[in-house]
């Protein structure tokens, strides 16, 4: 065969090479190495077809682009909104259960806490082992691991009968499960959309909103009926059911990445990458309080019964399913991080103005309000990471990175809110001027992290 020349022979070499598989096919076979005899010339664009080396350690791999939509994308975020319903839906559910293990075990509110925000914690928190995964090309097993903690977790919690068979079963099983299961799924589906995207993660994140009414429901219309061990039991076979059919639908799209270390420490380096996560950080520390303590508050400050109370966080929650998407679909055009910054200051203008509820109705609108904007905002949370992220191969120890900072916010926030009303007897004043001043910090360092990305240019998409 003539030997590569850089520019004078390359048609040549092209039609010799396709005779002479021509001919060899023509026999019955082909020797495919006489086809990779081809080397790089620096400075030249080697032939679209021309692979380099058999080794697989350096061979290239071409990857289409994301398909932006088409069933098999849009099935994965239905797939993910399933997963994200009993993850973070069974999290956001978990104001229903506060209350009744306060009067159950008599407990304060602030040890209570800690079961809540343990699942928090470790769902962000393995987020950049897990995130890992998928570049490494380890969903499967990482997903189905998920799975089986998830189940072991829900139905033991089903045969707790004091604290610590709860924190293990409830807050360490189940939170290592949605850990397992949270990040590689959101960096699964924003590998499937560009454009799109946005509105595609805000369509998953509403699956919490789902799980959250869902779960609430049937605790409140099954517990006084049948109990609480197979109260619990029914929603463990909801978990089933909705593991058992994301594992067999679920399909990756990008070649792993085997390479490189579980921390990308070089976006460290991206000022609006950290503004971005300590920002999120104070907006995380303060968002769960009144998930977790406006029914308490409900119950003990204004008197309300057991059942309004878990009305009350249904409303909360319910109002999300119109903006975790709403906000997502505006964000693919304005961009993720100038949509968040209203949601963020809304929230907390509401917990600063949760001071003066003292009726059921004012109570309620309050509820409605702070749940748009809380909804808006962890919906904007992953689409923010994403965002920031051009290459889209490091998406998921990115994102799980950003989940694993604010981790330690979820730890700690409700636990401390509810030591600050333990400490004032009861009153949640202090809570609540803490909650709101978290709120406005980190509202102050997103728009930081906007400047430095962009400048103070007011119509630019971040």
């Amino acid at each position: 065969m003539t030997s590569y020349e850089p520019k004078n022979n390359r048609a040549h070499e092209s039609i010799s090479s396709f005779k002479d598989l021509e001919n060899e096919q023509g026999q019955g076979s082909y020797k495919s190495e006489e086809l990779h005899t081809f080397e790089p010339v620096p400075g030249e664009v080697p032939p679209l077809a021309t692979t380099f080396s058999r080794d697989p350690a350096v061979s290239i791999r071409s990857v289409e682009p994301a398909p932006d939509g088409g069933l098999q994308a849009w099935t994965q975020v239905a797939m993910a909104h399933l997963t994200i319903f009993s993850t973070w839906g069974w999290v956001t559910s978990y104001g229903v259960f506060q209350e009744y293990y306060r009067t159950s075990l008599g407990l304060d509110p602030s040890a209570i806490s800690w079961i809540g925000s343990v699942q928090i914690f470790l769902l962000f928190f393995l987020g950049t082992f897990s995130g890992r995964a998928l570049d490494a090309g380890l969903f499967r097993p990482v997903y189905f691991a998920g799975t089986v903690f998830q189940l072991l977790g829900v139905f033991s919690m089903s045969a707790a009968t004091n604290y610590w068979q709860l924190f293990l079963s409830q807050g360490l099983c189940i939170g290592i499960a949605g850990g397992l299961q949270f990040c590689p799924v959101m960096s699964l589906v924003s590998t499937y959309f560009v454009k799109k995207r946005s509105f595609a993660i805000g369509f998953v994140t509403i699956g919490s909103c789902t799980g959250g009414v869902v779960f609430p429901i049937v605790v409140q219309q099954l517990l006084p009926r049948i109990g609480f061990p197979w109260t619990i039991r029914v929603c463990g076979f909801l978990m089933l059911f909705t593991n058992i059919l994301t594992n067999i639908v679920y399909r990756t799209r990008l070649p792993p990445r085997k390479a490189g270390p579980i921390v990308e420490w070089s976006s460290f380096k991206e000022l609006p990458y950290v503004l971005y996560c300590a920002g999120m950080f104070f907006n995380f520390w303060g968002l769960y309080f009144a998930f977790f303590f406006v029914g308490s508050y409900g119950r003990n400050v204004i008197g309300m019964s057991y059942h309004d109370s878990i009305e009350l966080l249904l409303t909360m929650v319910a109002v999300g399913f119109l903006w975790r998407l709403l906000p997502n679909y505006f964000a693919d055009r304005m961009g993720a991080v100038n949509v968040m910054l209203p949601f963020s200051l809304l929230c907390g203008i509401m917990i600063y103005a949760w001071i003066g509820v003292h009726s059921k109705a004012s109570l309620f609108v309050f509820a409605a309000i702070y749940g748009s904007g809380s909804a808006g905002l962890q919906s904007m949370f992953p689409a923010g990471l994403s965002s920031l992220t051009s290459d889209m191969k490091k998406a998921g120890v990115r994102m799980g990175m950003g989940f694993t900072i604010v981790s330690f916010a979820c730890l700690t926030g409700p636990p401390l809110a509810g030591a600050l009303i333990t400490h004032n007897n009861g009153n949640y004043l202090t809570a609540q001027i803490w909650g709101g001043t978290s709120f406005i910090l980190g509202v102050s360092l997103l728009f930081a992290a906007r400047t430095a990305k962009v400048g103070l240019r007011l119509v630019q998409k971040v």
